[in-house]
């Protein structure tokens, strides 16, 4: 199978018929899309999965589980693996400590895609779209999925501003936490990690005096920032569940910055 073929109009209609799933690789990252139709994909996490579910592939394997801290330092097993080989797209974010063995155990066909994992909806449209295109899928079935995302994604933000209105929060943030602050309309004053915070840096971002301090649940680094100003902290989630799906992320996102920013 060349990487680059296009499905024909049946499999499109198939593809908007059947709903997209990661598998865990608990359970020896086979697939659990009983029906699914399209290219064989393989991705390193859910973050970078929910890409190609937006792309509209159906047959996604997930090899790092959801429910990890920091899915990115999974470790594989041998038996995960095995996907890797008879895949048609090998789909990683680069910064996954096991990339290299993703890499190494393709099968001579299979073509490999470095996602960009992103939340800006414009940014986040660009490479679905991309995704769609170099996997052959219908790119109007991608636009509609992403259209959806764009739709959820206005939603929450009006939300979240209306509900904290009264107040002006002062927001230091993770180096990737920062797009949670966008979608509350707000600009951090300052960003930390993801290196471990010196005591200079603690300094400088104490000066600023922030009232909130967006932590990254997946790779924490701002303990002791919050102990030294007393700010609010609130932990902010990327990687989806295994529903892969990045519109329920922004409304959590959206709550926990409701419930804490008063």
């Amino acid at each position: 199978m060349t990487t680059k073929k296009v499905f024909g109009a049946a499999v499109v209609a198939l593809t908007m018929l059947v709903a997209s799933c990661g598998s865990s690789a608990n359970e020896s990252a086979e697939s659990t899309v009983a029906e699914a139709v399209g290219p064989k994909v393989v991705a390193s996490t859910s973050w970078v999965a929910a890409f190609a579910k937006l792309a509209g592939a159906t047959d996604i394997t997930v090899i790092a589980p959801s429910n990890l801290q920091h899915p990115p330092d999974y470790d594989p097993k041998a038996s995960d693996l095995e996907a890797v080989a008879s895949a048609d797209f090998i789909l990683l974010a680069g910064y996954e400590g096991f990339a290299d063995r993703l890499k190494e155990s393709a099968g001579s066909t299979a073509s490999i895609e470095t996602v960009a994992t992103e939340y800006y909806p414009d940014a986040l449209e660009a490479e679905v779209l991309r995704l769609a295109t170099a996997m052959g899928l219908d790119t109007t079935l991608a636009q509609s999925n992403i259209d959806a995302y764009k739709a959820t994604w206005m939603t929450e933000s009006e939300r979240v501003a209306t509900a904290i209105s009264a107040t002006k929060p002062v927001i230091v943030a993770h180096a990737f936490t920062g797009v949670w602050a966008a979608l509350a309309g707000l600009e951090p004053v300052g960003t930390f990690g993801p290196a471990p915070l010196t005591p200079e840096d603690i300094a400088k971002l104490v000066a600023l005096k922030p009232t909130v301090v967006l932590e990254n649940k997946h790779m924490p680094g701002g303990s002791s920032l919050v102990e030294a100003t007393g700010a609010v902290q609130i932990d902010m989630t990327n990687f989806p569940g295994d529903d892969l799906d990045l519109s329920a992320v922004v409304t959590l996102n959206a709550d926990a910055l409701i419930a804490n920013i008063k």
